[in-house]
């Protein structure tokens, strides 16, 4: 059987006079004046300011968009491409080198492809600093922040002739067996 929900109650009764009543007090209109100006009108400045636009760039430079990467020792030669693709690969060969992959078996994971994340910044210096890592096991984060922290000191990137720290993000990929 279907309930049918009851019926809304009736609206309340309407008033049939209407009283109006008369403002008692009389209040004055503010005016707004235009701000706006025209090509004709002259404007007075108290002072200018200038502004030194050869500022040193404080902010942290992206990998993928800086001017010159940073060099890794060995990847002097070529151009920015050049540089970058063998930074990248020697970063590679320096992880698979120094990670000690047995750790993962170890710690008992599940057998697969795991993938730990590396955050860092080559700094002005060219220093490995701001190591962060993000790891199926916080000893794993601990041996990426290790081998990320023992690469070797740099030549920094720079950004308009200047140098500049450099954000990376490093994956590393590996196997439990």
């Amino acid at each position: 059987q279907e309930v049918k929900p009851p019926p809304p109650p009736p609206p309340p009764p309407t008033p049939e006079v209407l009283d109006v009543v008369e403002d008692e007090s009389e209040e004055e209109e503010t005016i707004i004046e235009s701000t706006e100006t025209d090509e004709t009108e002259i404007i007075e400045l108290d002072d200018i300011e200038e502004v030194d636009l050869d500022e040193e760039i404080e902010e942290d430079v992206p990998f993928s968009i800086i001017e010159d990467v940073p060099v890794f020792p060995g990847c002097e030669k070529g151009d920015n491409e050049k540089k970058k693709s063998c930074l990248n690969a020697k970063m590679q060969n320096h992880v698979q080198r120094k990670f000690n992959a047995d750790l993962a078996a170890d710690l008992g994971l599940a057998p697969g492809k795991k993938r730990i994340f590396v955050m860092f910044k080559i700094d002005k210096k060219g220093e490995i600093v701001d190591i962060r890592a993000r790891a199926p096991h916080k000893r794993l984060e601990k041996e990426a922040i290790r081998v990320v922290s023992i690469l070797p000191k740099m030549k920094p990137g720079r950004q308009r002739g200047k140098a500049v720290g450099v954000k990376y993000s490093l994956p590393i990929v590996f196997n439990v067996e």
